[in-house]
């Protein structure tokens, strides 16, 4: 089988949800990238339920704001959402992407907020 990039992160995406699993007290923060959004949840696998959700499209960018920015600018503004929800400690799920760029920028905005990892 051809190693592409889809697959190596598929098989990183599964070797993660191996070990990886939320519950009602501590949920899993799952991430999704794509070439324009970050999609971001916390999800609930006992129950099968996502407590609360947000999506980078729904985030009118600022003047000349970089994306890595913006997804530091999302994290602090889903760690309020999960504040809100009374969560504070989650499982970060970065979804089989490596953890630099936008994925840590926006890990980072969620731990400002005050969220455990």
């Amino acid at each position: 089988m051809k190693k592409t990039r889809q697959t190596q992160r598929a098989r990183r995406r599964l070797h993660i949800r191996k070990t990886v699993c939320g519950t009602s007290s501590k949920p899993r923060l799952s991430v999704f990238r794509s070439n324009r959004f970050l999609f971001v949840q916390a999800v609930d696998d006992e129950a099968n339920k996502s407590m609360a959700a947000l999506s980078e499209s729904k985030i009118k960018p600022a003047e000349g704001e970089k994306p890595v920015d913006r997804a530091e600018r999302m994290g602090k503004m889903f760690g309020a959402l999960l504040k809100k929800v009374k969560i504070t400690t989650v499982v970060f799920d970065r979804g089989g992407y490596k953890y630099h760029g936008r994925i840590k920028r926006f890990a980072d905005g969620v731990r400002e907020e005050g969220i455990k990892f």
